[in-house]
């Protein structure tokens, strides 16, 4: 009886949205996040290590702690065991840098696509040579993330392409970033202000850091607001955070921001706004780099730099983006190489390996 009430709303649903002459088809309606959390729930080990995790990185954005954060891997995750792979290799590094630096593994299931073509992330495709199919889609990131603690010890970091579907991996996710398209959207800031982990806002493609601090001081913020049919109240999230990575201006030219000057900027924009807990990472990869993946290492290099030379920069800079996987370079999905991105290039595990422990020497 329950299965043909079901059927008989998902027609009627359907039937109304035709009449009201929305071109759409309504395919099937996916889970709640609390039926799939149930029905695929983290281990009490994997619990513990979230709860151990998110201290430790809630004390870097907020000051109490002076270790360096990496938000670090591949540009998206295409493939459950080239990414389990790359970060089953982070753990003795991690172990070798603890003192230092925390790592905080990418694993990327949704990416924004400019014109909307292209692959849009494990959410959408489980298998980049297949169709989409999001039901399937919901199932493997979950379980992609859920293998990442219970096997690997590391609470990773995930992009919030749609604010709704962030319940399906919030008690899970150790980090959040609201790309650079969709940081001026006022459902990704009020969303970002009801999450409990740091929130990472990036400056737009344009380059205008008052839209990304606008948008910080939005999700710093308490607010009522519709979310998933709800009217909801917002706590605000004091670890919501500016990215730097860089801009492309109206002529397609890329301009970095990672610069000393830069951070300066920044770290002035900040004391003058009344924000909590200032911090920023530094994106070395994407307009900074100009997609230059080999350029990240010479990026965090200068960014350090500046660190050295600026008390107000070093109390700021929270850590570094960088997008890394198992081989150099990107390729066509039809190549098929292992461990290789599918997106942009990313930084191969050897260089990343001899990046990482360059960083914490320095720090």
């Amino acid at each position: 009886m329950k299965n043909k009430r079901k059927e008989m709303y998902d027609l009627s649903y359907k039937n109304s949205n035709m009449e009201n002459n929305l071109n759409i088809n309504f395919k099937r309606k996916l889970p709640l996040p609390e039926e799939l959390k149930k029905e695929m729930p983290l281990s009490e080990e994997g619990k513990k290590i979230k709860e151990k995790r998110d201290k430790e990185i809630a004390d870097v954005f907020r000051g109490k702690s002076n270790k360096f954060i990496l938000i670090i891997g591949p540009c998206s995750a295409d493939r459950m065991d080239s990414v389990l792979d790359y970060i089953n290799r982070l753990v003795p590094v991690q172990e070798e840098v603890k003192d230092k630096i925390i790592i905080i593994p990418r694993i990327y299931t949704g990416k924004p696509r400019t014109i909307g073509a292209g692959y849009k992330g494990m959410f959408h495709q489980p298998d980049p040579n297949k169709a989409p199919d999001m039901f399937e889609g919901i199932k493997a990131i979950r379980t992609l993330h859920k293998r990442a603690i219970e096997e690997t010890g590391f609470c990773c970091a995930d992009e919030m392409l749609y604010p709704e579907n962030y319940r399906y991996l919030s008690d899970i996710l150790s980090y959040v970033a609201v790309g650079a398209r969709s940081v001026e959207n006022q459902e990704h800031r009020l969303v970002s202000s009801g999450i409990s982990v740091p929130v990472g806002m990036k400056n737009p493609t344009g380059g205008d850091l008052s839209i990304m601090l606008n948008s910080i001081k939005a999700a710093q913020g308490s607010h009522t607001f519709l979310y998933r049919g709800w009217e909801v109240e917002s706590r605000g999230n004091d670890m919501a955070h500016a990215v730097l990575r860089g801009s492309v201006d109206k002529h397609g030219n890329n301009h970095t921001n990672y610069h000393y000057e830069d951070l300066i900027e920044l770290y002035d924009a900040y004391c003058n706004g009344g924000y909590q807990n200032p911090a920023v990472i530094v994106d070395t990869n994407h307009a900074n780099s100009g997609k230059k993946y080999l350029e990240q290492i010479r990026i965090a290099n200068e960014v350090l730099h500046a660190m050295r030379h600026s008390d107000n920069i070093k109390s700021m800079v929270k850590g570094l983006m960088i997008e890394s996987y198992i081989e150099d370079g990107c390729q066509k999905l039809e190549e098929g190489t292992y461990g290789k991105s599918i997106t942009d290039p990313c930084l191969g595990w050897e260089k990343t390996k001899e990046l990482i422990l360059g960083i914490a020497r320095q720090l």
